[in-house]
């Protein structure tokens, strides 16, 4: 393993002027020696189609794992007009997200998948220059060494795999004047999620602790992993794990278990009673927090962690007699404790019921169903909870110990959302991996597939799955026999189905046999139970700062989140770090959430008689925009792209009419 120490994994420092001045100059010096001019235009040259869907095949973990905490970390960084950017280790773009209205910027100098942005290729840039230093770097404006470069503003760090080499780049770029000092925070935060859930992925079958001599931050990027082998040897510990535990990567071949927590493997499964947390004391003595996780090896996959054990209430020293396990069995082969295939933890509908009478509504029908393995489709804008619910429902069900399966149509490739979903054979195409893949649908055998934003699935592949539910068989790419599946399907999507059908966009077979029971998830805007949502999430994820001041819930009240419970939640982090021990005001608040508010409504501006040429250039930029949203089926971010302007420009036109329609968001 090659972790760095703590210092050598220190972002580039933002020093003093003449400090900075030399490190620039330093990174300026290394690309002349590569043979690049300043005024040069580079290559620009992208990937082929297939050829990037391989490349996103070839690095399928760290896509896999980087996609939704991108997806997050956009939202963060929303009207802020940047891109975030996923590469891998050699510095080719593998994914991107951007704002709309950065895009035609971005396309000029090539911030695309499968564009290459090395050292070698752009000089000094944010991508390039983390990967040579192997540190989290920014570089802004003229620091960039390609003259064509300069407008831009980047934020990079290097994505580490569980034996600390280098991956891969997360980055955020966008035009230098959007520069914000919370930028590279945000994306090493991102960073670190990535990594803890690669090292989750590679540890999958591991006996893992989760701990941290703080309760508060059990669960949070600051908690230590470790992993053992069954028989106890010490296998790997992520970064926080290794500076807690105070060893170094390289000696883990000289620890076990026993050596690190004063424990064997017997004792420690002998405490666990079905709780979350342990007292533990590491091997100097320092007393933590621990949660044990244990995936033991199943004859069928399964999907996610599925948690072992934990303590009972009061924590239980370390050393209480052991005992078996409750909802573990003894292997008669070996005595072994194995972990029975226990549910994922996770939401339970109880969990749901925050004080929302429309919410009350929906978990009371779907409680009725639940035991029928009715089909369910889930309605609702982006961020309002659906595949929460799905979760909830696959939590209660008479499946809760068999594998939930969750699928983003809309965030997988067109190329590659067939080999996810239906599997291939080695050799199917070229690229394949060795011994094939099984595809979601076989990995959630026995259990619950969700498919979310259906609506964005392929035509082609609509014709694929409604053959796979009609049959109860999946046939993988190059296999010559199908194979039979018994799967719960639960969809969502936040377009109108139906309205896609009239066009010919969704097939009317498949439509009706996925609804069996449709609900539709209320926007925050609508929804009653604003303040205990914001307690439970200040709960969960805030380790120190756990209230708002009046001004800053009178302005939760008074905002229409358009990414409803999504943009809360990320809105609450953000403010959550900020405040540190104290409320939240409204200084710990994003400056593009309280951006969004400062828009002035069109009703509250004074009214001013307008000239006869201005009614009819707004008539038309309303008209215009209301086009373009209906071509995209109310999909705001596909007809911002298109318009070629910001989310919130279309928001507010959409706002200045009267009625304002309900557009979806994604």
């Amino acid at each position: 393993m090659r972790f760095e120490s703590a210092a050598a994994q220190e972002p580039s420092p933002p020093a003093g002027a003449g400090e900075r001045t030399k490190v620039v100059s330093l990174w300026h010096e290394r690309a002349r020696r590569l043979g690049l001019s300043e005024r040069q235009r580079p290559d620009f040259g992208a990937l082929a189609r297939g050829e990037l869907a391989r490349l996103v095949e070839q690095h399928h973990a760290l896509y896999r794992h980087a996609l939704p905490v991108m997806e997050v970390l956009h939202q963060q960084i929303l009207n802020t007009h940047s891109m975030v950017i996923l590469t891998d280790q050699r510095g080719l773009i593998v994914h991107s997200l951007g704002d709309a209205d950065f895009l035609e910027k971005a396309e000029r100098v090539a911030l695309k998948p499968g564009v290459l942005w090395s050292e070698d290729s752009k000089g000094t840039n944010a991508i390039g220059t983390a990967l040579t230093e192997r540190r989290a770097t920014l570089v802004h404006g003229s620091e960039h060494f390609l003259a064509v470069n300069r407008f831009l503003t980047c934020s990079c760090s290097p994505i580490r795999d569980p034996r600390g080499e280098v991956i891969g780049t997360l980055d955020v770029s966008g035009p230098q004047e959007s520069y914000h000092a919370h930028t590279m925070a945000l994306v090493r935060m991102s960073t670190q999620m990535i990594e803890n859930h690669l090292f989750v992925d590679r540890f999958g079958e591991a006996l893992r602790i989760h701990f941290h001599s703080r309760q508060e931050l059990m669960g949070t990027l600051l908690e230590g992993i470790a992993a053992f082998d069954e028989g106890g040897r010490f296998l790997a510990a992520n970064p926080s794990g290794l500076t807690q535990l105070g060893i170094g990567p390289e000696s883990a071949s000289a620890h076990s278990l026993q050596s690190l927590f004063g424990l064997d493997v017997g004792v420690l499964l002998g405490r666990c009673r079905g709780e979350s947390l342990l007292r533990l004391h590491l091997r100097n003595g320092t007393p933590v927090v621990g949660r044990v996780e244990f995936r033991a090896r199943a004859e069928a996959p399964t999907c996610g962690i599925e948690p072992l054990c934990g303590a009972e209430p009061g924590l239980p020293e370390q050393g209480a007699s052991p005992a078996t396990p409750r909802g573990a069995r003894v292997s008669q082969a070996s005595g072994t404790p194995r972990a029975s295939r226990k549910p994922t933890g996770g939401p339970s509908l109880a969990d749901l019921d925050t004080g929302d009478p429309v919410i009350a509504e929906v978990l009371a029908k779907v409680r009725k169903v639940q035991a029928h393995d009715i089909p369910i489709l889930i309605l609702g804008e982006t961020g309002t909870g659906k595949e929460l619910l799905a979760q909830a429902i696959h939590n209660e069900s008479a499946r809760r110990h068999q594998p939930f399966v969750a699928v983003d149509c809309a965030s997988l490739p067109e190329s590659l959302i067939e080999a996810e979903l239906f599997g291939y054979e080695e050799g199917a195409f070229t690229g394949a991996r060795r011994r094939g893949s099984p595809g979601k649908i076989l990995l959630a055998n026995g259990g619950t597939l969700f498919l979310d934003e259906i609506g964005e699935m392929p035509l082609a592949l609509q014709t694929r799955l409604l053959r796979v539910l009609q049959e109860r068989a999946v046939r993988p790419l190059g296999g010559q026999r199908p194979i039979d599946v018994d799967i719960a399907v639960i969809c969502a999507t936040h377009r109108n189905l139906k309205d896609m059908m009239r066009r010919g966009e969704f097939r009317e077979d498949l439509y009706y046999r996925l609804n069996g029971l449709v609900v539709r998830l209320p926007a925050l805007r609508e929804r009653r139970d604003l303040e205990e949502l914001i307690r439970r999430i200040l709960s969960a994820q805030c380790a120190t700062a756990s209230s708002l001041s009046p001004e800053v819930l009178a302005l939760f009240r008074a905002c229409r989140w358009p990414g409803n419970i999504r943009q809360l939640t990320n809105v609450l982090h953000i403010a959550g770090v900020m405040a540190g021990a104290g409320p939240i005001g409204r200084a710990e608040l994003p400056e593009d959430f309280l951006d969004d508010l400062s828009v002035p409504e069109p009703q509250a501006q004074p009214p001013r008689a307008a000239a006869p040429g201005e009614v009819k250039l707004r008539e038309l930029h309303l008209a215009t925009v209301a086009a373009v949203l209906e071509r995209n089926a109310g999909n705001v971010s596909a007809a911002a792209r298109v318009l070629g302007v910001s989310r919130n420009t279309v928001y507010r036109a959409l706002r200045s009419q009267a009625p304002a329609p309900a557009p979806s968001v994604e």
